[in-house]
């Protein structure tokens, strides 16, 4: 019987403007972030833009035209936007959300430029996350923009040189050893001693201007005990050489070189302190607890910068698929090929959907990130005091007083999924209080969102800008491209490298994953699924939840299963199982991640009068987005967990142990005999002489994975109405209005 596409429900008629991403995104009570939103916008449409289009990018070099950028961060907020008001910046509480929107914003026009802004709080970050206090007013306060002085800029410098760029974060090339040992007199005095810092970096982004650069090195002295982080001032003395720009093919609005460092400085640049023992100078933080500390955040702002390039196509592809065809004398206004142009072909909308579906479901997953460690922030600077104030002073002793309190974060949770009348209130109420209770549940959430975002986002991202690419025809690989989709396209495979590239997110995620606090906030947002699914079945929550289910039942089974030679499937050093099951958990949290937000706005956006006319429309796509975008996620989740659970077990041969259920021909006979027509049940014969069909081996037949199958099959019944909603989307496709031009470049 033939489907038609339901004409009754409303359509899209605008491209969401900011209205509905501050629903969505949860910020429409933060008017400072909104007037942010607005000012990094002027400036991205605006100078950045008209560099790009004068060729601003065709250079290697630190120019003078891209040096004049910053004073116009400056001006917009963007600088300050990472300091609290007693540094000089404007904004209170935690910067994670701000900085996410900054970055998007940038990115919408060009990802250098938006790497430019990065770096700088990047530089700043390990001085932020582990300095002390005395570096933190220094370096906060002196990167603030002010009146009447130079604005100080940084660079965070941990890559070595080739042979080991690229390596892992763990191995260090610099060095650090004491260059002046002070006398026990001097050091009553208060003199400290003089470290002499060797360091060549890679790839290091602001070096054409840094006044600053956050070194990483490891000690090359038997008076210094541990690697750590290092402050390096042009001022200091030695050498400060910027090095030779990198030869990039994207980015080339941010200023990267391969410095070069030998410097003298006080030991009170280490970042965090440092203490004497037994006459050594023991840092407080080794390199790697500050690099966790800063990319666990960072990193979250360039997943977005990926995403941002995802939604800024949608408009520049539906201008060019409707003006394929104008201008031609035959094409005459008024006409299916002169008003839709290539949009009357469902290949182009259909493609151009799963843009906007991967565009939507990445900022999604990427903001709420970005939100979970605003939330997380404060909780750990308490979590550090409650701990010290029972002597618990960080490293080791932290970690396994944290993990002592799993049970009673597990236990909490349990109740969190709980009807409220079913809950014993004392008890929920008291954990819900217990500050390290809730840490330990945001942390073991967070460890698994930062990777997943930057890894999914980027990755994944990069994939769909090719699509965005091909879409605009032979325009997409031009310098005059709209909206510099080829230049989007090529920064995306730099930004999958960024802070790690795919393997360092999917390495972290495998032992993260496996947290057994984080698996049951994972049990509870399957149930959190199935009751969306239960009042909005158009957003395929109810697809999602079963594919969240499909993976937590092969994860319990990889973790304890082996393979046919007896080894066991679920290790660190088994990447072929472990990543392509953190792959497929990406897929989960991005779909999660958009339905949620989907949902908010269809609760919250009534209540705001100014989106009265097209809200419904609005909602209605977006949720027919999820609806595609869950039923993709689950088809990958399917996909992966059937290649992992069957992919390791050896097919049955013809021989006797492999065909202990075959039937024999005088079997058949015999069956035959009894029940007419029961032969024709089963072609898996050998008959006289091991006579057999002519394959390897009979079917694969495995009863212990039955629960498997029928979750499987579940699944895949869930699948109904996506394509239905493809088809409606398409058509709110060709009819969404657009602006007659692109806004930037300004």
């Amino acid at each position: 019987m033939a489907t038609t596409t339901s004409t009754s429900l409303p359509t899209l008629k605008t491209i969401p403007g900011d209205e509905i991403r501050q629903l969505l995104w949860r910020f429409e009570d933060r008017y400072d972030l909104a007037m942010l939103v607005q000012s990094v916008r002027a400036v991205a449409r605006g100078p950045v833009a008209r560099l790009v289009a004068s060729g601003g990018r065709l250079s290697h070099d630190w120019t003078p035209e891209k040096d004049a950028l910053l004073p116009e961060y400056d001006a917009a907020g963007i600088t300050a936007a990472y300091m609290s008001p007693e540094e000089g910046g404007f904004l209170e509480g935690p910067k994670n959300f701000a900085m996410a929107l900054i970055a998007f914003e940038l990115a919408w026009v060009d990802a250098g430029a938006a790497t430019c802004s990065l770096a700088q709080h990047l530089a700043l970050s390990p001085i932020h996350e582990r300095g002390t206090p005395e570096q933190q007013q220094r370096y906060m306060s002196l990167a603030a923009p002010a009146p009447g002085r130079k604005t100080f800029r940084g660079a965070f410098c941990l890559t070595e040189p080739i042979p080991y760029v690229g390596v892992e974060t763990g191995m260090l090339g610099g060095r650090v050893r004491v260059a002046y040992w002070p006398t026990e007199e001097e050091m009553a005095a208060g003199k400290e001693p003089i470290l002499e810092v060797s360091k060549r970096g890679r790839f290091i982004t602001n070096m054409g201007f840094a006044n600053f650069v956050t070194a990483a090195v490891d000690t090359d002295d038997e008076r210094i005990k541990t690697s750590c982080m290092v402050i390096l001032e042009e001022t200091d003395e030695g050498t400060y050489d910027r090095g030779t720009p990198t030869k990039k093919l994207v980015h080339q609005l941010s200023s990267t070189s391969d410095p070069v460092f030998n410097m003298k400085v006080p030991a009170s640049r280490i970042i965090g302190g440092y203490r004497i023992e037994d006459g050594k100078v023991v840092p407080n933080h080794d390199h790697s607890s500050v690099i966790e500390a800063v990319f666990r955040r960072t990193r979250v702002g360039v997943g977005l910068m990926t995403s941002s390039k995802l939604l800024s196509a949608i408009e520049p592809l539906i201008r060019y698929h409707r003006d394929r065809f104008r201008g031609s004398g035959a094409v005459t206004p008024g006409t299916p090929r002169f008003e839709l142009g290539l949009q009357q072909k469902q290949d182009v909308t259909h493609r151009l959907l799963e843009i906007w579906a991967a565009g939507e479901a990445s900022a999604s997953l990427g903001f709420t990130t970005a939100r979970l460690f605003d939330e997380l922030d404060p909780l750990e600077k308490t979590k550090t005091a409650i701990l010290a104030a029972h002597g618990i002073g960080g490293g080791m002793a932290e970690f396994k007083a944290l993990k002592k309190r799993q049970v009673e974060a597990i236990e909490f949770l349990d109740m969190q999924d709980h009807l409220e009348s079913l809950r014993p209130k004392a008890r929920y109420q008291a954990l819900a209080e217990d500050v390290v209770v809730q840490y330990v549940i945001l942390d073991a959430t967070a460890n698994v969102l930062c990777p997943a975002t930057k890894l999914w986002n980027t990755g994944y991202g990069s994939h769909m800008m090719r699509e965005a690419v091909s879409l605009m025809g032979g325009y997409g690989i031009t310098e005059d491209c709209p909206g510099f989709l080829s230049y989007k396209w090529m920064d995306t495979q730099l930004e999958a490298t960024y802070e790690g590239p795919e393997a360092v997110q999917r390495r972290q995620m495998s032992v993260t994953m496996t947290n057994p606090v984080f698996l049951a906030q994972f049990r509870n947002w399957i149930h959190e699924m199935r009751r969306v699914a239960s009042h909005d079945p158009g957003t395929g929550a109810c697809t999602l939840a079963s594919a969240m289910k499909l993976w937590t039942w092969t994860l319990d089974h990889l973790q304890l299963a082996k393979d046919a030679n007896g080894t066991k499937l679920y290790q660190s050093n088994r990447q072929g199982v472990t990543f392509p099951m953190a792959d497929a958990l990406c897929w989960l949290l991005a779909s999660r991640a958009q339905i949620l937000d989907v949902e908010r706005l269809a609760a919250e956006g009534p209540k705001n009068p100014a989106l009265e006319d097209g809200l419904d429309g609005t909602v209605q796509f977006l949720r027919d987005l999820c609806h595609m975008q869950a039923a993709r996620a689950a088809g990958e989740v399917a996909r992966i967990c059937t290649e992992l659970v069957y992919g390791y077990l050896s097919h049955p041969s013809w021989t006797e142990p492999g065909c202990g259920a075959c039937l024999s021909q005088n079997d058949l006979v015999s069956m035959e005999a009894l029940v007419p027509g029961a032969s024709g049940f089963s072609d898996e014969t050998v008959g006289e002489g091991g006579v057999h069909e002519t394959k390897a081996g009979p079917c694969a037949v495995h009863p212990g994975l039955n629960d498997f199958a029928k979750l499987r099959a579940k699944l895949e019944a869930c699948m109904t109405g996506f394509q239905l909603a493809k088809d409606r989307a398409g058509d709110s496709l060709t009819k969404v209005m657009i602006p007659a031009a692109l806004d930037y470049p300004q």
